[in-house]
């Protein structure tokens, strides 16, 4: 578990606000943490319940005996409820889980002066949770500061967002996920293009490396380069390697497809635009601008969308894979 707050890449201004009200005794009983997925709000999050139970003024120093139990995830004064998959089946935080946080965190604490409990994807809990939850956050039993990390705060109940101090973060720079994926052992040209293609997200750019993204990307691209003059037989044999993909590979390739299509649109409108998504395709996808009128794209962009709403379905990829060729080559 992470305990330096330098380790964590970006939201300076957070961290500094979140270190002075530890400091001055000004920390509210609830945070809730918003800002996209992948970009460190609950590494950040248990770096300030690191500090907010280390035996040090100003932590977390990484030595006391709290800070030891905290990065081998044992404090006893520490608790995290994390969204529970059961099955093929959404994942969700229930209202047992709710129900045993609340019985730990009335506990006295047994190492530290408080307990802290973070929540992460709180947008996940279902309503009975999160009316149990609310309950806790009006009444809180005993010291226990909760953490709230969420990236979709519209789909949370305004009573909890209102119990709760938000705190707010943004996409990361793209010259600090470069250098941290570098530290990663991610060659330095490959840092780069997953770092303009992952949008601000750290997390998204490690999983995409691991992932092979740039490898689906570059094949997006190609299609996307043949469609125009790809005969019947070509279009078959495609249909058929990317219907024996796994699901979530094409739904992957999919997202890349769509964001060359909208990059191709922005280089529309601005060629130099410092907007696009693949900053490193900039010359490929521009050469193809001709071959491709806007309100073919626009067209293309409604069958992309409608594939990949398919694809939440249980389809046979390989037929599904094959209308879709057919019908945006016919667009082209």
């Amino acid at each position: 578990m992470e305990l330096s707050w330098n380790k964590i890449i970006g939201h300076e201004k957070q961290k500094q606000q979140l270190r002075t009200m530890l400091r001055e005794g000004r920390l509210p009983h609830a945070l809730l943490f918003t800002g996209p997925d992948g970009i460190g709000k609950k590494m950040l999050g248990q770096a300030l319940a690191a500090a907010i139970l280390c035996e040090t003024d100003d932590g977390p120093c990484g030595h006391c005996e709290s800070c030891q139990s905290m990065r081998l995830s044992s404090h006893p004064d520490y608790y995290e409820v994390l969204p529970e998959v059961r099955g093929k089946s959404a994942k969700v935080i229930r209202i047992e889980q709710i129900r045993e946080m609340q019985t730990v965190a009335s506990r006295y604490p047994v190492m530290s002066k408080s307990r802290v409990v973070l929540l992460d994807d709180v947008e996940c809990m279902n309503e009975a949770a999160a009316n149990s939850l609310l309950k806790t956050l009006e009444e809180p039993e005993g010291q226990v500061t909760f953490i709230l990390v969420t990236s979709m705060r519209s789909s949370l109940l305004d009573t909890i967002v209102s119990r709760c101090m938000p705190v707010a973060f943004g996409m990361l720079p793209v010259e600090a996920m470069t250098s941290a994926l570098q530290e990663r052992g991610v060659p330095a040209e490959d840092a780069a293009e997953l770092s303009a293609l992952a949008d601000g997200s750290l997390g998204r750019a490690v999983t995409l490396f691991e992932n092979g993204g740039l490898t689906l990307r570059n094949d997006a691209l190609s299609v996307l380069s043949q469609l125009d003059s790809m005969d019947m037989d070509k279009l078959w044999q495609l249909a058929k390697e990317k219907g024996d993909l796994d699901r979530e590979k094409l739904v992957e390739w999919f997202l890349y497809f769509n964001m060359l299509l909208r990059d191709m649109l922005v280089l529309y409108e601005d060629g130099a635009s410092p907007l696009l998504y693949h900053q490193d395709c900039r010359v490929q996808l521009a050469k193809l601008l001709p071959r491709f009128p806007e309100h073919k794209i626009f067209a293309m962009l409604r069958q992309v969308r409608e594939m990949q709403r398919r694809l939440q379905a249980n389809v046979n990829l390989r037929l599904q894979m094959e209308g879709f060729l057919l019908r945006i080559r016919d667009l082209t």
